[in-house]
């Protein structure tokens, strides 16, 4: 069964650096696509943050965040991070990892099959 766990959300200052992590198990970890995705609260859209190919050579990223955030992936550990650097106050939200199977672009939620719980992140201003 497939598993998605993401760790290392908090409370962050506005302009700070928060790293979020995600452990994979139960699915091909090296044959996903992994993404980002967040959502500001518990009736806004789940938004698009961040993508990277199955072989991490390709990453994608939300106009929002781009210059900002880093995606990455760790083949030996199946995780999956994202660096998040000048964090401003609209950042906040809860943080959802995704993985996705076959050739996608992987910027919509219906790209995705596996999904974690998701991990909160707070800038305060």
């Amino acid at each position: 069964q497939a598993q998605l766990v993401e760790s290392g959300g908090g409370l962050v200052q506005a302009g700070g650096s928060l790293r979020l992590s995600c452990a994979a198990s139960g699915l091909a970890f090296n044959a996903s696509r992994m993404g980002w995705f967040r959502q500001a609260s518990p009736g806004a859209e789940r938004e698009f943050v961040a993508t990277i190919s199955a072989y991490g050579s390709t990453t994608f990223y939300a106009d929002s965040v781009k210059g900002r955030f880093t995606i990455s992936r760790d083949k030996s550990k199946n995780t999956v991070s994202l660096q998040m650097s000048s964090l401003k106050p609209e950042d906040t939200a809860v943080y959802y990892c995704a993985a996705a199977i076959g050739f996608v672009r992987g910027t919509r939620r219906s790209d995705y099959s596996y999904w974690g719980q998701g991990t909160q992140v707070t800038v305060s201003s």
